[in-house]
């Protein structure tokens, strides 16, 4: 019997399962799909308060997740952290919480706030939270839950990792998705990430240079909780890759949710093959969750 089981294998669960491990406590995460191929794997992964509520406890809640991602890209090839300087487009410190004082580094320029952030490989990270979670004495089961009463028999504390899933779960109504949908190319030798986004508007801009390649962004759909790419949006975000002209093939894709190819071809991702266009795509699905 477990002393917790974590219901949910993103990064959330797998970083709840870690930490309450490495206490002493016996955690079992309870997992449909393996951590490579849920939504975490494939978001862009800098750290920033971005949608997060309540406003008012965001800032420390920030602030000491940042002090753990520091530590962590002191070892970036085992943890996929790295702390990379980039520019907030149109950002600047009045609009922020009192919690953007403690950022180090950070300037305002013309452009926006430029300031030095951990940029997470979310593949990496993920496989390096489970290999932790298994040092520590936990362990990772593949299954799919409709109900938290099976997992309330084998624990007495069960902790709610699913995401979206609590919408129904749970249920949960103030859960509501936000849908993203990415681009990665070959990065042409961008080195410093950029984003601007309005948290009121479905449009947003960002490129974020990841090992291997540049992730293009993107879109924030609120109440959108479709998983597959929009082919009218990769469209346009494929023509945009293909405007930098660059023309080899893209790095391999990998992780479910992935096509490639001007038409959205499936299949790259899950036998990791070369993309034969110059873009792969992929699709995530993140929470919004009102307090």
């Amino acid at each position: 019997m477990a002393d917790v089981i974590v219901v949910g294998g993103g990064v959330v669960g797998l970083t709840t399962a870690v930490t309450l491990a490495e206490r002493g406590l016996r955690v079992r995460v309870w997992s449909r799909d393996p951590a490579g191929a849920t939504t975490s794997a494939v978001a862009g992964a800098l750290w920033w308060p971005y949608r997060i509520e309540p406003a008012e406890r965001v800032g420390d809640w920030s602030l000491e997740t940042l002090a753990v991602y520091e530590e962590l890209a002191g070892a970036p090839e085992e943890t996929g952290v790295r702390r990379v300087a980039g520019l907030h487009g149109g950002e600047r410190f009045a609009a922020l919480g009192a919690w953007a004082a403690e950022l180090k580094d950070a300037a305002e320029v013309p452009e926006g706030l430029r300031v030095t952030l951990p940029l997470l490989d979310m593949p990496v990270h993920l496989a390096w939270l489970e290999r932790r979670l298994l040092t520590a004495g936990g362990a990772v089961e593949r299954r799919a839950v409709t109900g938290f009463a099976e997992a309330a028999e084998r624990s007495p504390v069960v902790v709610n990792c699913t995401g979206l899933g609590a919408r129904e779960l749970v249920p949960d109504a103030g859960v509501r998705p936000v849908r993203g949908q990415l681009v990665t190319v070959e990065n042409p030798g961008i080195e410093e990430w950029y984003t601007e986004a309005d948290p009121a508007s479905a449009a947003t801009t960002y490129f974020f240079p990841q090992p291997g390649r540049l992730v293009l962004g993107g879109t924030a759909e609120a109440d959108d909780p479709r998983t597959e790419p929009d082919p009218a949006r990769h469209g346009r975000s494929w023509r945009g890759a293909r405007g930098s002209g660059r023309r080899s093939p893209a790095p391999g894709c990998s992780g479910t949710g992935w096509g490639c190819g001007r038409r959205g071809r499936r299949g790259c991702g899950s036998r990791r093959r070369r993309c034969r266009a110059a873009a792969c795509w992929c699709t995530t699905t993140g929470t919004a969750a009102r307090a």
